[in-house]
């Protein structure tokens, strides 16, 4: 049976919880900027720059993924404290019963709603609104390996779909049995290089290979890469002699659709040897300027970790792609159990990880970070 009161004190905290968010996440001042965005973007002019108007969608939606959670949790929590007002007025008994089941569920997606926007006032980076490229290389182990970085593609994939992020392939390395050498990917989203972040490093697995005849356990790593992409506001100057422009044709399943010509990109960067490809699209001119803009991304985050004299982050803590160097490892013989070893948040429910579930590896590091901070 639910109790009148304790629903009353629930709301109370709720209520209290709601003010103290609407300060610290300064919704007064984010409504304003919003508006202002909002205001741009109806301008008759907005899309003459393409660029531009695209840094402005990317602003705007930053700001919408904290006032409309916000909004929402409002309007849940003035339609409890409604509900809860008829539930008082009904006599004891189902009807009251029924109406206080009705204030619960809705208390309880508001704490759905409270947990993302406490997690969301942890991404207050530079770049943590930006998208993210993401680059998966396969490390020791072969052909295991190259399965391995094949599983996290599409772990991160349906990650992104549950999270209503979009992934655009840009560049990939099949291996030579299975699976993947490597994979560059697009995310974009509100949010999703401060999401995303957090999953810079090596993953090793521990499984029975299904390569081995003999069904003798391996141990396989592969590595990823998470730099965000940059505004208009963000300059990064590449001098063109310091740039190796390759040409090539970009891969494919074959027949009537495959591209017969070069036009596929991949750019080096002599300075720093820091390689960029996309064969994405089917126009040379499309990837190229795709490229150029990972080519800043992956150059800024460098610079950037060079000016705080902490070149390791920007190996995302990964070091060698190999044993002992990783930030998580997922085992599925002889026993199931993932484990993150920068955190030590773990789960015996290997599947559900594999399934994209990877969002208390991603809060438990966002959590400790802010704590450090």
């Amino acid at each position: 049976m639910i109790e009148i009161e304790e629903v009353k004190v629930r709301l109370g905290k709720m209520r209290e919880g709601l003010d103290e968010m609407r300060g610290y996440l300064d919704i007064a001042n984010r409504r304003e900027i919003l508006a202002a965005l909002e205001a741009t973007a109806a301008q008759p002019e907005f899309w003459n720059d393409q660029n531009a108007a695209k840094d402005v969608i990317a602003k705007t939606n930053a700001q919408r993924a904290f006032v409309r959670p916000f909004d929402e949790l409002v309007r849940l929590l003035d339609d409890g404290t409604l509900m809860l007002e008829l539930a008082e007025a009904e006599d004891e008994g189902a009807q009251r019963q029924q109406a206080l089941g009705e204030v619960v569920h809705m208390f309880d997606k508001s704490d759905v709603l409270f947990s993302k926007l406490r997690l969301q006032s942890l991404l207050g980076g530079k770049l943590d609104a930006c998208n993210a490229y993401l680059t998966l290389h396969s490390g020791a182990g072969g052909t295991e390996s190259c399965d391995w970085a094949d599983m996290l593609f599409r772990m991160y994939r349906m990650y992104c779909e549950d999270s209503g992020f979009e992934v655009e392939i840009l560049d990939t390395q099949p291996g030579e049995e299975a699976g993947l050498k490597s994979v560059t990917f697009l995310v974009s989203g509100p949010y999703a290089y401060g999401y995303l972040k957090a999953e810079r490093g090596v993953h090793r697995l521990v499984r029975i290979s299904p390569f081995d005849a003999n069904k003798r356990r391996h141990t396989s790593f592969s590595s990823l890469d998470v730099v965000a992409e940059l505004t208009e506001e963000i300059e990064v100057e590449i001098k063109e002699e310091d740039l190796r422009v390759d040409t090539y044709r970009s891969g494919g399943a074959g027949g009537q659709h495959v591209n017969k010509t070069d036009s596929a990109i991949r750019l080096t960067h002599l300075p720093t040897g820091i390689v960029v490809a996309v064969q994405s699209e089917r126009s040379q001119h499309k990837n190229r300027a795709k490229a150029m803009s990972m080519l800043k991304a992956k150059l800024y985050e460098l610079y950037e970790d060079r000016q705080r004299k902490e070149m390791e982050r920007f190996y995302g803590e990964k070091g060698e792609i190999a044993w002992g160097s990783q930030i998580r490892s997922y085992v599925f013989q002889p026993y199931t159990m993932v484990k993150d070893h920068r955190t030590d948040e773990q789960t015996s429910n290997v599947q559900a990880v594999m399934d994209g579930h990877i969002q208390p590896f991603i809060e438990a590091y966002l959590k400790q970070n802010a704590t450090k901070a």
